[in-house]
Order: structure tokens, then C-alpha cells, then sequence
């Protein structure tokens, strides 16, 4: 079996702490871009909890790295959180190897801004190459496989949000 092949040990391994963030324009369509990393995979924006943040505030900062704005009103917050498990290629290369997925809080948001407020270069390293607005039931098509089960659970929390 060689090294590529070899199966992790996931014991002991953590959820890394997460927010992600369904981003609704006006339509009621949600954000959502290609990953840099991943060409043809596209997730909505995502990203650590730093210490001391509260999941309003991480989404905030994570619009700012990730989508290149704050103009965002948050609409609600999930009560319950939500997992995905890394493929074992991953959990190596991502974090040092120290955890074994994200446990994530989900948060909608109410874009208030235009589109030309979108800049995917205005942290660096960028995290997406392009993006665009989507039905947020569209999003399973183009998620990654390892995330499509959290992507139904983020589905479900937020099919009810009113966008009028």
C-alpha cells in the first residue's frame, strides 16, 4: 500500500471550529465561487473561528476575505451545527493535519450591496476565481461530493428565509 493510499487515523483528530456563510441577493439567490484550489468546485464562503469571534462576526470577516465586502445584513443563525469529514488525501495537506473536518455554524445574510462590490482579489491569497448567484437548491450541483450531505442540512435550515 503506498503512502498516497494509506489510511488515516482519525481518532484523536478534531472538528476545526467554522463558519459558513449563505449569502442571499435581492433575488433570494445565494453567493457562491470557485474554489482557487479546486477548479470546477464551488462551495458559499466559509472560514475559521478566530478566538473570542462570535459566528456574526466571523461571517463578517470571512465576506471581507472571501467575497471582498461587508455589505451584509445577517438575516439568521443556525441553532444547530453541522460536519463534514475530509477525505483522507486532505487531512494531511489542510491545517497541518489536524483535524479531520469542520464543524460548522451556518449564518444567512442579506446582501446590501451591488455586485460590483464583489472582489475576489481583495485579500491575498484569493480563495475563489470567479463566482456568481445560484438557487441555493442549485448549489448541490456544484459542491464537492464530501460536503453534498451538510449542503442538504444548510438547505433545509434556510429554504424558508422570505427574500421579499
Amino acid at each position: 500500500m503506498s503512502a498516497q493510499q494509506k489510511r488515516i487515523n482519525r481518532e484523536g483528530l478534531l472538528y476545526r471550529p467554522c463558519v459558513g456563510i449563505a449569502l442571499f441577493n435581492a433575488e433570494g439567490k445565494v453567493f457562491v465561487g470557485e474554489r482557487i484550489d479546486t477548479p470546477g468546485a464551488w462551495q458559499m464562503p466559509q472560514g475559521g473561528v478566530d478566538e473570542g469571534e462570535t459566528p456574526e462576526i466571523t461571517a463578517i470577516r470571512e465576506l471581507g476575505e472571501e467575497v471582498g465586502t461587508d455589505k451584509a445584513e445577517i438575516i439568521m443563525v443556525s441553532e444547530r451545527k453541522v460536519r463534514y469529514e475530509l477525505p483522507d488525501a486532505m487531512i494531511q495537506r489542510l491545517w497541518n493535519g489536524k483535524y479531520r473536518g469542520q464543524e460548522q455554524t451556518w449564518v444567512a445574510a442579506r446582501f446590501t450591496g451591488q455586485d460590483s462590490d464583489i472582489n475576489l482579489n481583495s485579500f491575498d491569497p484569493p480563495e475563489f476565481t470567479d463566482w456568481q448567484w445560484v438557487d441555493l437548491e442549485n448549489t448541490l450541483d456544484l459542491i464537492v461530493p464530501f460536503k453534498r450531505n451538510l449542503y442538504l442540512d444548510v438547505i433545509d435550515m434556510f429554504k424558508h428565509i422570505d427574500h421579499s
